[in-house]
């Protein structure tokens, strides 16, 4: 049950909902709970059978999710990265003897949520001056200040260069490296204000330290290395017949979703031609239609839809 006056727009809601062909009695996953605008969209379209399993890493978001579905006997919230979404499952009780195939949909909603870009404190925004923290998981691991202190700077230019995609990675990495044998970089304004010095021209409408941002946000979590460990994890959890749908907000996520689903929905190469291919050889998934993009009307509701890709595969029997 949603929390009276509790506002969450969730991206590409009726694409979502429409994608995963929800079934009354059906379990779903999701993998990326946020603030719980899909769960509770997907709850809604439930029977009294029907259950959600939902995961999320940050704390802030499952304290949330408690409080705001106290009286929701079907949904249960974890505590975990995606990375563990089958031992997630089975801790669940959602895997019976013998049947790991338990999942009706599962959804990824990728990347960094609206309340940790608007909460200062947690340090992924630029708009905000904060501690230069930026997990996900704010209880445990390295803060962005911490890897941004000990990082070598080959790897800092390899970071920045290819998650961040910014051309200017040479110079912004070095501008980083003087700054931080002079004093620690640990805030937001610090870090925002030096790459911004550092690039020489301006993208329209995009602040210069956009991708810096993005790309020191992904090492510190693993992000790309968690969506590859989870994307081979949903083969275990998802029935046959049952969907998977992952939302990206940036190149780096889609290319390993689409790769992932190109690779599972066609028959081992090598056995091309011949008339027997073992079961596990055999295709997984079968894609459904094209990518989804937002349309005008949600991308006007809802700026951070604009760059939001919605793809859709089916789990197909062995």
């Amino acid at each position: 049950m949603g929390t009276p006056g509790f506002t969450h727009e969730p991206v590409l809601l009726d694409e979502v909902l429409a994608a995963l062909a929800i079934r009354p009695e059906g379990c779903y996953l999701d993998a990326t709970f946020g603030r719980g605008g899909h769960t509770q969209a997907v709850l809604q379209r439930l029977g009294a059978a029907g259950r959600v399993l939902a995961l999320d890493r940050d704390p802030a978001a499952i304290a949330a999710g408690r409080a705001r579905f106290a009286e929701e006997p079907r949904l249960q919230l974890l505590q975990q990265p995606f990375a563990q979404l089958q031992s997630a499952v089975a801790q669940a009780g959602l895997m019976s003897a013998g049947l790991i195939q338990s999942v009706d949909g599962v959804l990824f909603d990728l990347g960094v949520s609206s309340p940790q870009l608007d909460e200062a404190a947690r340090g992924f925004s630029f708009m905000h001056d904060g501690p230069l923290d930026m997990r996900m998981d704010n209880s445990s691991g390295m803060t962005a200040a911490a890897w941004l202190a000990k990082v070598s700077e080959r790897d800092l230019l390899r970071v920045i260069r290819e998650y961040g995609e910014e051309k200017f990675a040479k110079r912004i990495v070095g501008a980083l490296v003087q700054a931080r044998a002079e004093q620690p970089i640990t805030t937001t304004k610090q870090l925002a204000q030096l790459v911004s010095a550092a690039v020489p021209t301006r993208e329209p409408g995009k602040h210069p330290a956009t991708r810096t941002f993005q790309a020191i946000r992904i090492a510190v979590n693993a992000e790309l290395e968690q969506i590859d460990m989870a994307l081979q994890q949903v083969l275990a959890v998802l029935k046959p017949g049952g969907r998977l749908c992952v939302i990206s907000f940036h190149s780096l996520e889609d290319q390993r979703v689409k790769q992932f689903m190109q690779q599972h929905s066609q028959d081992d190469p090598l056995y091309a031609g011949l008339p027997q291919i073992p079961p596990e050889r055999r295709a997984k998934l079968k894609r459904i239609g094209k990518a989804i993009h937002s349309g005008e009307a949600e991308i006007k509701r809802n700026p951070r839809a604009r760059s939001a890709i919605l793809r859709v595969a089916e789990r197909v029997a062995a």
